[in-house]
């Protein structure tokens, strides 16, 4: 499994529209084949900052799978107007605790 995290800022005063078009849009990411499930905070110090967390079964899958697919076309019509600055995107995978001997994914 891969995480994809995304710091979204979004212009000043438009937090609210943003929230409802993102509740519009995430229907387009869950149906994309590898999609696991994501998960959207806002930042309680920074206004109008947000952090978007994706599970992909695959890096693959959303850099592929998703980003070239017209699903994300659409995705960026719907939410890129309300950006600030472009998403900082990075991926991440699970590291097993010490005491976990079983193989890594």
């Amino acid at each position: 499994m891969i995480l994809e995290v995304a710091i979204l800022i979004v212009q000043p005063g438009k937090s609210s529209d943003f929230e409802s078009q993102f509740r519009k849009a995430a229907r387009l990411i869950a149906s994309t084949r590898g999609y696991i499930s994501h998960d959207l905070q806002k930042c309680v110090e920074v206004r109008d900052k947000y952090l978007l967390i994706v599970q992909w079964e695959s890096i693959k899958a959303h850099s592929v799978g998703f980003k070239t697919s017209p699903l994300y076309e659409e995705w960026k019509a719907m939410l890129e107007p309300y950006f600030e600055e472009p998403p900082l995107e990075e991926h991440y995978i699970r590291i097993r605790p010490v005491n976990d001997t079983s193989p890594l994914p």
